[in-house]
C-alpha cells in the first residue's frame, strides 16, 4: 500500500463508546502511551489495573537513558488482522536493551501518513516508523525492485530475499546514505486481484480476463507497467479516494493483499479476490539511522536482536491475521480464488520478471542485471526463516 490508509472501522456499540470515553480519560491524566498499552492489555476498564498499568509505562520511562518514539500508520490491536506487531516491537525493544531504551508509540496515523513518516525518520522528527515498502521508495527508490512481478511475490520468496546479503549489500547501503537503518520487514502475503462488486460474476484467473479493465494503481511507474503487461488499463487513483473510485466503477479492480484490503474497509465494495501472488504487499520499520548511531554499541546490537525478534513474531501471525480477515470478508460475501499452476504460468509468462522491458528498470535499481541475477538466486534459496504463503 503506498498512500494515506483508511482505518478500519469497527461497528459502534454502547462497550466501545465507553472504553472510548476511558481512553481519553486515562490518557489525559497519564499520557497516550500508557493509556495504549492499558488498552492493549484490557485493563482500561479498571482504574486500579490501569493505574498499575500506567505506573509501570511511567517507571519504565523514568528509568530509561533513551526514548525512542514508533509512529504507526494503525490502531493499535490491528495486528488481530494485519500483522505490524506494534505492542510487539515496544516490549521486545525495551527488554532486549534492559531498560535503557523506552519506546513512545504513535499508532493511527498521529504523527503523519504514508510517505509521510518516511520523511519523518530521515529528519529524525520521531525516531521509527511503519510504513509501506512503496512509501519508502522515494527516499531508497532500491526497495522498488520487489515489485518487479513473479520472482519474490510469494510470502517465502521475500523472506528469503530481504533477509540475504545480496539484497542487503545493495539495498540497505543504500538506505543508510539516506539517513535511514532498516530495523525489520514486516510480511502482509502478496498483492492480490481484488474485483468491484457488480464486474464479472466469475473471479479473474488469467491476464487475459483483465482486458479492459480499470485496474487502480499507486504512483509506481514499477506497478504500472506491470499491469499494462497484464493487458488491464492501469488508472491512477490515490489512495484515499480508492473506495469511492470502486464504488462509482471508475476503478474496477485493485491490488493489495487480503489482509490490507480488509484493514482498510473493502469487504463491503468486492466480489472476487484472486490470489495470484505477483509482488509483494509488505511493510518496514525503519529508525533514524544517525540517532540509532547515537546509542552504545551494545544497545545498537540490542535493537537488532529485539527486531529480529519481532520479524520472527511477524512471520509467525501471518497465517492468523490472514485467517481472520478473510474469514470476515467472506462473511460480507467476498469469494476467493486461488489460480492452478497453469493460470500462474500465464501471469509469469505474461509480466514476469523475465521479459526485456524489466531490463532498465534492473540495471538503475540493483546496479546491473548481474546484481539483479544474484538478488534473483538469493530469493529463491531458503533461509533461516519459515514462513506461511497463501
Amino acid at each position: 500500500m503506498n498512500d494515506k490508509k483508511i482505518e478500519h472501522i469497527q461497528p459502534a456499540d454502547p462497550l466501545k463508546s465507553e472504553e472510548r470515553r476511558r481512553f481519553f480519560e486515562f490518557s489525559g491524566k497519564f499520557g497516550f502511551t500508557a493509556a495504549v498499552m492499558a488498552a492493549a492489555g484490557g485493563t482500561l476498564m479498571s482504574r486500579d489495573a490501569a493505574a498499575q498499568t500506567a505506573q509501570e509505562e511511567t517507571q519504565r520511562q523514568r528509568d530509561a537513558k533513551a526514548t525512542m518514539t514508533i509512529a504507526t500508520e494503525y490502531r493499535i490491536g490491528a495486528t488481530r488482522w494485519y500483522p505490524l506487531m506494534q505492542l510487539n516491537l515496544k516490549e521486545n525493544i525495551q527488554n532486549a536493551t534492559n531498560g535503557h531504551v523506552y519506546v513512545r508509540l504513535a499508532p493511527a496515523g498521529q504523527l503523519g501518513m504514508g510517505a509521510a513518516l518516511a520523511q519523518g525518520v530521515q529528519a529524525n522528527t520521531f525516531q521509527a516508523a511503519q510504513h509501506s515498502i512503496a512509501n519508502f521508495s522515494p527516499f531508497a527508490p532500491e526497495v522498488d525492485l520487489v515489485n518487479i512481478p513473479y520472482w519474490c511475490g510469494a510470502n517465502q520468496n521475500f523472506v528469503n530475499l530481504v533477509t540475504s546479503d545480496a539484497w542487503k549489500s545493495v539495498v540497505h547501503t543504500k538506505a543508510e546514505e539516506r539517513g535511514f537503518k532498516v530495523l525489520l520487514y514486516l510480511v502482509l502475503d502478496p498483492r492480490t486481484v481484488a474485483c468491484r462488486k457488480g464486474l464479472a460474476n466469475a473471479p479473474i484467473k488469467t491476464p487475459s480476463d483483465l482486458r479492459g479493465i480499470k485496474f487502480r494503481v499507486p504512483a509506481s511507474e514499477i506497478l504500472q507497467q506491470f499491469y499494462r503487461l497484464a493487458g488491464a488499463n492501469p488508472t491512477p487513483v490515490a489512495w484515499g479516494e480508492t473506495p469511492s473510485a470502486i464504488q462509482q466503477g471508475v476503478a474496477d479492480a485493485l491490488d493489495p493483499a487480503a489482509v490490507a484490503l480488509y484493514s482498510n474497509g473493502f469487504k463491503d465494495i468486492l466480489s472476487w479476490v484472486t490470489f495470484n501472488r505477483s509482488v509483494p504487499d509488505s511493510q518496514v520499520y525503519s529508525c533514524n539511522l544517525q540517532w540509532f548511531r547515537g546509542l552504545p554499541q551494545e544497545v545498537q546490537d540490542q535493537i537488532d536482536f529485539a527486531s529480529e525478534i519481532t520479524f520472527q513474531q511477524n512471520l509467525a501471525q501471518v497465517p492468523a491475521s490472514r485467517a481472520y480477515a478473510m474469514a470476515e470478508m467472506a462473511a460480507a460475501g467476498v469469494q476467493f480464488y486461488s489460480p492452478t499452476e497453469d493460470e500462474l504460468g500465464q501471469w509469469a509468462e505474461a509480466c514476469g520478471w523475465q521479459r526485456p522491458e524489466w531490463n532498465d528498470t534492473k540495471v538503475k535499481l540493483a546496479g546491473s542485471i548481474e546484481s539483479f541475477e544474484r538478488m534473483r538466486e538469493a530469493a529463491a534459496t531458503r533461509g533461516n526463516y519459515y514462513v506461511h504463503d497463501i
